[in-house]
């Protein structure tokens, strides 16, 4: 394996297209907009789309009741899926140099909404909630405990990239002989506050989000949650860069140049070694959004051009916020793994097909499109970008580019 690179041995995922990676991968190289579902009374006056996970979630174990919430179930279940592989790392470093790294954005808002909402009408606290489940730093803290894990624990919480940052934070910890393996990823669960809150920023679509299109209107919002294991050893799939930039131009609304983004992408590409032509696919932050798209657009066909294959995958999950960037990571991973991905297919990008001739031509993905070569060398790059220009790129991909 070359030298920067690190292995992704495993993967977990839990979205709403499905929960488990057979489950997946299917849903996602079919382009399934099963998971969106329309729902009332979470924006006043409005029906709206979310991205639920319906698979049933593990219990927490037990003494662990106070960090009970729906965010650490869901992540639990993804992390159920790389067990084995954690526990195999176990066997051959030691428990204690196994890091957790993972982000969010809600923790367990969810529950804290209902807390608060029944000490308003009572007058006082009743109920499970306990400040655990809402802490931001409860996931991390959560995982290792579960999984029995003694080692570096923390929490990334960067809003939309926060899943993708902890690739970086962790990578770190490897080479600075921290630890030898971490678990990264993230969770996020749907809540009141997200959806209201982009509601409020007239920021959620009316329909089914519409990614890149002239008629688009806004997000939907979805909730997921994915775990890899990391480790110097040789793997399938790679993480070959990651890119970061911050371009704090404003606290909700990107650069509407996209220098933040181009930054990150840049950067990911220098730091894997690879040039725009070595990518065999982008996914997209391709939040729906009027200004996210404009600019974005503007970065990839600027860094990649016109003819690289690339979609938003959002119009099948949802913005799933600071799980994003983790569960478009693991869409990439199942597009890379020769096992889930015998044919090559690429996520398609669903819409409506009617371009904004504002936003430079992109080559965005149609359903049934493959890799040149399903089962050669490739190389993917995903991108998230987030409220106040907190911007990453990850670079993945599959033999050997040294």
């Amino acid at each position: 394996m070359s030298g920067g690179a690190l292995g992704i041995s495993a993967m977990g995922i839990a979205c709403p297209i499905g929960t488990g990676r057979e489950a997946v991968a299917r849903a996602l190289f079919a382009g399934s907009r099963d998971g969106l579902r329309p729902q009332d009374g979470v924006v006043p006056g409005r029906t709206v789309h979310v991205g639920p996970v319906t698979a049933p979630l593990p219990p927490v174990p037990a003494g662990l009741e106070s960090f009970d919430c729906r965010n650490n179930r869901l992540l639990l279940a993804a992390l159920h899926q790389i067990t084995e592989a954690v526990e195999a790392a176990a066997q051959r470093y030691g428990r204690h140099r196994i890091a957790v790294v993972l982000g969010t954005s809600t923790s367990g808002m969810a529950e804290a909404e209902a807390a608060f909402a029944a000490m308003r009408r009572d007058g006082a606290w009743s109920g499970p909630f306990r400040y655990e489940q809402l802490e931001t730093g409860s996931p991390a803290e959560f995982a290792a405990r579960a999984l029995g894990l003694p080692g570096p624990a923390y929490t990334v919480a960067t809003a939309c990239s926060s899943s993708a940052k902890v690739f970086a934070s962790a990578r770190r910890l490897i080479r600075a002989g921290l630890c030898d393996a971490a678990i990264v990823g993230g969770a996020d669960t749907l809540c009141g506050t997200t959806i209201g809150g982009f509601g409020a920023l007239e920021a959620v679509a009316d329909g089914l989000c519409n990614p890149f299109s002239v008629h688009r209107d806004g997000i939907n919002i979805g909730e997921a949650a994915a775990a890899f294991l990391l480790t110097r050893e040789d793997a399938p799939v790679r993480l070959l860069g990651v890119g970061e930039s911050s371009d704090a131009h404003h606290v909700s609304a990107p650069d509407p140049e996209g220098r933040g983004a181009f930054e990150a992408m840049r950067a990911a590409l220098d730091d894997s070694g690879l040039t725009p032509a070595d990518i065999a696919y982008v996914n997209l932050h391709g939040t729906g959004t009027a200004l996210n798209d404009a600019m974005e657009g503007k970065a990839v066909n600027a860094l990649f051009g016109a003819n690289t294959p690339c979609s938003s995958t959002k119009a099948m999950t949802g913005h799933t916020l600071g799980a994003a960037g983790a569960c478009e990571a693991a869409f990439l991973w199942l597009a890379l793994h020769p096992d889930h991905n015998p044919q090559g297919l690429l996520p398609p990008h669903l819409w409506d097909g009617a371009a904004d001739p504002a936003i430079p031509p992109l080559n965005l993905v149609a359903p049934g499109t493959r890799l040149a070569d399903p089962r050669g060398r490739a190389a993917m790059l995903s991108s998230s970008f987030a409220f106040g220009g907190s911007n990453v790129a990850l670079v993945l991909g599959r033999e050997d580019w040294s």
